[in-house]
């Protein structure tokens, strides 16, 4: 069943009867959306099924259709940020060029972006607990957006002797808690953003190259003179 703005109930803190305009045929998105903007609001862990369907402008049972719970719509929310997040990704490491030092550059400026522009998807993916081992498409999902990390790193990597080079996978979780740390702290889009004396962007590079740097990789991607 749908509800319009004219018929059904009263308006509480927060909520308008229909707000996300859900039609027949649209339940599965206008739920997500209700989701998203619940997060936005009261953080991912601080809203119940009942209240996306409340949000969403359908009845308490309506939900169950698509997702068996909340765990699930939760997923799904993530799952869909990890698909965006992967697109962001990949358009900002543009396969290397215009060189792997400068790709990489962009990649964590990337990464900043969706923390800054997707504050709930970021936290539905990050901080709403969702077991991956229960959840095969959400743990694709993300998988495919630490590749594109992963491939940037085996990039780089290529500038090392191959004696001695770390593995790719290895520098790439390196990375990924690098950029992740400064993300959650400085760049996120939402009220729990610290404070800094310098961009979150400058922090991210210059944490990355001192990062680099430590393994004998330099700007033009070869190795420091030994």
């Amino acid at each position: 069943m749908s509800w319009s703005k004219d018929k059904g109930r009263g308006h509480g803190p927060g909520e308008e009867e229909g707000r996300r305009g859900y039609h027949h045929g649209n339940l599965r998105e206008t739920l997500i959306k209700a989701a998203l903007d619940l997060i936005g609001e009261k953080g991912p862990g601080g809203f119940t099924f009942a209240d996306a369907a409340r949000w969403a402008g359908v009845s308490p049972a309506a939900p169950y259709r698509h997702f068996r719970d909340r765990d699930a719509l939760m997923a799904d929310v993530a799952r869909q940020g990890f698909e965006r997040f992967e697109a962001f990704l990949k358009t900002a490491w543009n396969e290397g060029r215009p060189d792997p030092f400068t790709a990489f550059n962009n990649l964590g400026k990337a990464y900043l972006a969706f923390a800054r522009t997707e504050p709930a998807y970021f936290a539905a993916m990050f901080e709403a607990g969702i077991p991956l081992e229960s959840n095969p498409e959400l743990r694709q999902a993300g998988d495919r957006a630490f590749g594109i990390l992963r491939s940037a790193a085996e990039a780089l990597a290529e500038g090392l002797p191959k004696e001695g080079r770390p593995p790719a996978s290895m520098m790439a979780l390196h990375i990924w808690s690098i950029s992740h740390g400064i993300a959650s702290l400085f760049g996120r889009g939402d009220a729990a953003r610290r404070k800094l004396p310098m961009s979150p962007e400058e922090l991210l590079e210059a944490a990355v190259l001192i990062y680099l740097q430590g393994l004998g990789l330099h700007r033009q991607g070869g190795t420091k003179p030994r």
